[in-house]
Order: C-alpha cells, then structure tokens, then sequence
C-alpha cells in the first residue's frame, strides 16, 4: 500500500475490481488525466472509493443508491479537489530539486508578508497560525459530542483535518496546475449548501493562505464576489473561512482594489460587529491592509468602521486589541477618521492601556499595548476634539508617568510628542499649566538629556513653551 493511504482509508483492500459508473466518471471529469499505469494506488482507491462499501467511513456520503444526483455531485465536490491536489502533488513530488526551490521561494514570501503591516503593528492573520481550530479537531469521529452536531456534516470533514498533508500539496503544486482545483471551489461557493460553500471558503482559504500566485490566481478567478456573500452568512465557520480568505487575498497589492471595488468594506464592517472573535480580528486585519490604499482610509471611515474597532479595542482579546489599534491608526491619518475615532470614545480605553503598562511594570505584552496606544493617543492629538478628550480622561498624568518612569523608549518619545500638541491650539496655555502641575518638568529635563534624538528635541521644545507663562508672570 502506497505512502499516504491512510488518509483516505484504513481499511483491508478490495480485490474485486473497481466497477464505474456515473460517479467514478464524474470525478474523472474534474481531475487531471494521467495513465492509469502510473497513477498512486490511493488515488485510484479513491476515485471508487464512493462506489463500494467502505462508503459509510466519510461523513458525507450516503449508501442509498438512489441518491439525488445534484447532491451527489455536491458531496463529491472535496473528493475531487483532494484526487486532484494528490495527483498533482505527485506529479511534481519526483524533482526534489524543483521542491527545494519553491521551499526557499515559500520563505522569502512569508518574509515578505511579515512585513506587510507597519513596524509597530503587531498583527497577525491566518498565515500565523489561524488554522488552530481545525488542526484541533478530534480525529476520531466518535468522540464528537452529537449533541453539538447541529449543523450539516462537512462534505469530507477529513479534508480540513488534514491540514499539514493539504499544505504540503498545495506547496508543491505550481500556480497554473492549481487553476481547476481553484475553478471548483470557487463554483461551490454558489451551491444551495451551506456545507458546500463553508468547505469552499476554506479550502480558499487555506490556497491563499502563504503564496502570492495563488493570492493572483484565486483573485483572477472570481472568488472575491462570490465570497462577499458568505460574511453576512449565519453559519459562523462559515463566515470566518470567508473573512479570512479575503484577509489572505488582501495581502497582494493588486487584489486590495478588486476587494474595495466589489463592494467588500460593508461586509467586513459587519463582520466587525457580529462576527467570532476570530472573524472580527481578521476582519480588522482585512481592512487594514484595504487602508493601504488612501482613497479606501475614507470609505472605511465614512462606512462606519470605526466604532466596531473601538469595540474590539476595548472588549477584543490581546491580538484582538492590537489588531483594533494599527487599524484605527491607518485609518486616523485622516483627519476626518480622527474625530470619528474620538467621538466613539476610543481615548479612554488608550489611556486606559497606557496605565495598565505602568501598573504591569516591564511586562513585555503589556508595554508593546502601551507604545502602540501611545502611538494613536499622538495621532489623535492633532484635533482639537482629540486634546480635550486626552486632558478629560487623565492623559496628561498617564504621560507623564511615562516619561518619568516608562520601560520604553519609543514610549517616552511618543509621550513626550503628545504632550507638546497638548499645548498648542486653543487650549495650549490651560493645559501647560496642568502640566506642570502634574510635575512634567523634572522627567522632561532628564529626557532632553537621555532620551532619543527626537525625544531630545521635542523635550527641550516642551520646556521652552512651559518656562513662557513664568516668564511673562515676571515681566
């Protein structure tokens, strides 16, 4: 028995032979020709695999021959896109020096997409690890509680526990020989079963989920709008193999204007408000990297993305949280995201995590929360709106406390900015007063003299703008 037969069947072979009939030639229809000769013993097990009695071990299949033929042809959807991925794998699987190189290529791509995201963000997506869930899934069928098997069966629910085996293929298979496999799943995303279209968003999903050409591949083939529909899904796998495929899609340049232009931002806001709190991260994530692009920064804004970010910021979990926060800082270069951003009230929960990084002292986690806090605490200084809503919530004394006493370098500096917006503007004699009641100016010239170059300056600034009053006091 050839290597990997146990993915498809544990059980003792039949030796009678294969009889075909109109299933077996169905997923010859969708899989790639090779002769008979040199085709791997599991994948011709597989392609009778729904004709014998051994049926009933895929939790889809029926052994009433008398099935519907439309449904039959819906369940055999993953058993052939897994005939398909394993004989192209195997095709390309003998030139180990070919496999080495798309190793390498792989590697750099993932390099590459680390660095998607701004140097302060923290965010991730589904190439980190987003897969968890279904990697978790029991492998023995019995141990499933029926109780919460309220929704339709996956068609081949060992599909998506494979995991690691499916990777493996799809990195091995060259863009262009993926095209059919692609074309089915994206079909299915259409079909009147909700178990269909969720197992076609995720294996879209897991396609895009770390090779640029399959991103162009998958973007080229129509997926983005027969996708959009599947975010306002109920099924909430559903929903969230879907944000998350066009979180993957997002990560190539030249799919975010396809995204934006299908219409995708409403959804995702809904997604925003709705959604697991995977979805909702990814969600976030996916909007970002739309934000890429200044024209989307406004839609996203006017469309009402920032109140469910608000949200996540103050309710998420911690990659929830930093997700919310370099999303809201893309979308605040804006000036007119900024006051959004200020009248759903997200200040407080930012000076709020200021505070909880002095209160956790040098907690690593928790002083990357701050600089990144700190860091739209700056941007929404800019406002007016965003000063008195600083100085109401208690930012002041938050700054300050981090320039006297922070962990962070970076933390002082984007401190020491915010301070100095704070007094400018309308309000800037009030608040320099309040200032130097909080006791800035001992902290201030010890990091004129310590700090960063910027940090330096800006201190030094703040200084002078503070000895002001005192010296007209004098005059």
């Amino acid at each position: 028995m050839g290597p990997g037969i146990s993915h498809f069947y544990s059980g003792p072979v039949p030796d009678r032979p294969p009889v075909l009939h109109s299933t077996s030639l169905f997923i010859r229809l969708f899989t790639v020709q090779v002769p008979e000769a040199s085709r791997p013993f599991h994948a011709k097990l597989r392609s009778n695999f729904y004709q014998s009695e051994y049926t009933n071990s895929c939790s889809f299949a029926s052994t009433e021959q008398t099935a519907a033929p439309s449904l039959v042809s819906e369940n055999l959807t993953d058993s052939v896109i897994d005939v398909h991925l394993q004989q192209l794998a195997t095709a390309t699987a003998n030139n180990s020096l070919s496999k080495s190189s798309s190793s390498t290529t792989s590697a750099e791509e993932y390099l590459g997409i680390l660095q998607v995201f701004s140097d302060f963000s923290a965010c991730s997506s589904d190439i980190s690890g987003e897969l968890q869930r279904l990697a978790c899934l029991p492998e023995d069928s019995s141990e499933i509680d029926p109780e919460n098997q309220k929704t339709e069966p996956e068609p081949c629910l060992g599909f998506l526990q494979r995991e690691n085996f499916s990777t493996e293929i799809i990195e091995s298979i060259l863009p262009e020989d993926l095209q059919p496999t692609v074309k089915i799943c994206v079909d299915s995303l259409s079909s009147n079963s909700v178990a269909v279209k969720r197992s076609a968003a995720a294996k879209l999903r897991l396609l895009a989920k770390n090779r640029s050409e399959n991103r162009a591949l998958i973007g080229e083939s129509g997926a983005v709008p027969a996708l959009l529909p599947l975010l306002r899904c109920a099924d909430p796998w559903t929903q969230e193999n879907a944000v998350t495929a066009l979180l993957n899609l997002s990560l190539l340049d030249e799919n975010k204007p396809l995204i934006a232009g299908a219409g995708a931002v409403k959804s995702l806001i809904y997604v925003l408000k709705t959604g697991t709190e995977v979805s909702k991260q990814n969600a976030a994530c996916a909007l970002l990297n739309l934000a890429m692009i200044d024209e989307n920064k406004v839609s996203i804004g006017a469309c009402g993305a920032i109140p469910p970010l608000v949200s996540l910021l103050i309710n998420g979990s911690n990659r929830g949280k930093k997700d919310a926060l370099t999303t809201l800082y893309k979308l605040c270069s804006m000036k007119a995201n900024k006051k959004r951003a200020v009248t759903a009230g997200a200040v407080k929960p930012l000076v709020e995590l200021v505070v909880a990084a002095g209160e956790a002292a040098e907690e690593q986690g928790a002083v990357g929360m701050a600089e990144k806090a700190l860091v739209v605490l700056s941007s929404l200084a800019a406002v007016e709106e965003g000063k008195t809503a600083i100085v109401e919530e208690g930012g002041i004394l938050a700054l300050v406390e981090v320039i006297e006493d922070g962990a962070s370098v970076k933390g002082k500096e984007f401190s020491v900015v915010t301070l100095l917006q704070l007094c400018e503007g309308v309000n800037g004699g009030r608040n320099r007063g309040l200032l130097v009641g909080e006791g800035v100016i001992p902290p201030l010239v010890a990091l004129s003299q310590t700090g960063t170059a910027r940090a330096k300056h800006k201190a030094e600034t703040l200084l002078g703008y503070l000895r002001e009053p005192r010296q007209e006091g004098c005059s």
